[in-house]
């Protein structure tokens, strides 16, 4: 999707930054699924939640909706991959407002010169610090299994709504 979209493919890293891959995965801010949505944020870009469903959580959507929150990000930092991804994390008013404190104290507006929380401070050096390990694992005593570019499953729309018990057996796989 990322390829599709034409975007930096160090943004496919950027989930595991913030939930380690995990579609399920919860935080204190109450964000959820793979790309951390906070509540507000995932209904401002169509994610369903509610008692029977959480599309945070659904990995096709959710990647929709987090590729289109970071292009929207990206052209309202003008183009800063860095500011676009701090804001993902921290909120794009806590970005703008340090960019404009900064501005008017006339200090540099990139993203290494803001005073940011500590979480959001972190984020994009961990992002970069992801991205150096996959791009170059030998040089760091590492090695990854070869993760083949193609899809890893397949969505299937069966019509109807489907018992997960029943779509665990015609699977052949365990509820």
């Amino acid at each position: 999707e990322i390829e599709k979209r034409g975007r930096p493919m160090v943004l496919a890293l950027l989930a595991g930054v913030g939930s380690g891959f995990n579609p399920v995965a919860g935080s204190r801010s109450r964000a959820s699924g793979l790309w951390q949505f906070i509540p507000s944020t995932g209904k401002h870009y169509g994610l369903t939640q509610n008692w029977w469903i959480d599309e945070r959580r659904d990995v096709l959507r959710a990647t929709d909706a987090a590729l289109t929150y970071l292009a929207y990000l990206n052209r309202y930092f003008n183009g800063d991959w860095y500011l676009a991804i701090a804001a993902y994390n921290g909120g794009e008013g806590t970005v703008s407002r340090a960019v404009q404190r900064n501005a008017a104290a006339g200090r540099p507006t990139d993203f290494f010169s803001l005073d940011l929380s500590r979480e959001t401070r972190d984020y994009v050096p961990k992002l970069l610090a992801i991205s150096r390990l996959v791009g170059d694992p030998a040089a760091y005593g590492l090695q990854f299994a070869a993760i083949p570019n193609r899809p890893y499953f397949e969505a299937v729309d069966p019509g109807r709504q489907v018992h997960l018990g029943e779509a665990a057996d015609v699977a052949g796989i365990s509820r």
